[in-house]
């Protein structure tokens, strides 16, 4: 069966209003229509390579915590995700890269897809650590070749600071078993960022946010990111980790296919509880913000992807720009050549958007719609 889904149809040149087919799991045919509702968007289907946790549910809690996380994002445009570790003790990050791995050929149909696992940390410096425990921080050269085995597969990306020690190494290895390196919680100098660029990271966690960033005396990671034309750079666009002031900095410096919109979301986010745990530290939420309750640091977000993507468009980031950094992008950086564009071939996963609220309507995976008005 064909079936016909029309609106403001999002492809990589810009809008079309027309009509978009779909036959069984993919776009058949795209076609200019019109008679389509300009009131609905219809974008690919968001890909967060980088969040913690949605609705209650925290991706280190277990095969039925990661079962609610997807089910949660979906809600929110997501399709496809990687469920992302915090520091942790190697035993419990571990034991995360077992469950994961265990449940994703139990994942449910009707909830965002896993595509493997991100780890944020524990090769972060201490300096930079944001809402990591110190007492769990490792170095790179810490980790044994024993233990390295115990996280390779379906590890897609994971952080470290390149100027701690052993950091080179452990980026090369990495970055030979495919496993994309992302720089990050870090004080890096120009010199040592470009050293961690060059002995393979592809991209960079959170930019701006816990690293040394663009000062006039002392530049740092986030001046080397944004001045590389070959790698990503994550946005958390809530308005709260970046001022919305220094978006047009970034799509003025990077190149539009190497921006990475993410939500760095926590199970507080969409829950409604006020309080909780993000790892080992306590976490409080204040309306859009998150922080810990010792110290007083931002403690990832509550935002969701659909948000952000609203928030980068009112401030005047391209529709198709903003669109891309939270589908085709982080699709690019995964390697999957299946979905995160409207295209004939690909795979159907839609999203359905409010045109004045950016509000999810609908959304579709594989063909299938797994959320409905």
């Amino acid at each position: 069966m064909t079936e016909a889904i029309t609106g403001r149809l999002v492809l990589d040149e810009g809008e079309v209003v027309g009509r978009l087919l779909v036959e069984g799991e993919h776009i058949s045919a795209i076609e200019p229509d019109g008679d389509a509702d300009r009131d609905v968007i219809v974008v690919p289907g968001f890909i967060d390579v980088h969040v913690h946790g949605w609705g209650g549910h925290d991706a280190m809690g277990g095969p039925d915590a990661l079962t609610g996380m997807a089910r949660a994002l979906a809600g929110r445009g997501v399709t496809s995700f990687l469920p992302t570790s915090v520091t942790a003790s190697f035993e419990k990050l571990t034991d995360f890269a077992d469950a994961v791995r265990g449940w994703m050929p139990a994942a449910p149909a009707d909830g965002a897809e896993p595509l493997g696992f991100n780890m944020e940390g524990p090769f972060l410096a201490e300096q930079k650590k944001g809402a990591h425990p110190a007492n769990l921080l490792r170095h790179p050269a810490d980790l044994d070749d024993d233990r390295l085995t115990t996280f390779i597969d379906g590890l897609q990306i994971i952080t470290i600071a390149p100027e701690l020690r052993g950091a080179p190494e452990l980026i090369r290895r990495l970055a030979a078993a495919g496993v994309r390196v992302s720089l990050g919680h870090s004080a890096a100098t120009v010199p040592e960022a470009r050293a961690g660029y060059g002995a393979g990271a592809v991209t960079t966690t959170h930019l701006f946010n816990a690293m040394s960033g663009v000062v006039h005396r002392e530049p740092g990671l986030a001046l080397a990111a944004l001045l590389d034309d070959a790698v990503w750079v994550e946005l958390i666009a809530d308005t709260l980790h970046v001022d919305p002031a220094l978006w047009p900095l970034i799509w003025g410096l990077k190149p539009a296919e190497r921006v990475l919109l993410v939500s760095d979301a926590i199970a507080l986010a969409g829950s409604g509880i006020t309080r909780g745990m993000l790892g080992e530290l306590e976490v409080r939420v204040d309306g859009d913000m998150a922080t810990l309750v010792e110290g007083g640091n931002l403690a990832g977000s509550v935002t969701a992807l659909d948000l952000e993507l609203r928030n980068l468009v009112r401030a005047g980031v391209p529709l198709a720009h903003a669109v891309r950094a939270a589908a085709a992008n982080p699709a690019e950086l995964l390697g999957l050549t299946d979905r995160g564009r409207l295209a004939p071939g690909l795979r159907a996963d839609l999203v359905e958007l409010d045109a004045s609220s950016f509000a999810v309507r609908r959304v579709m995976r594989a063909g299938e719609w797994i959320v409905t008005a």
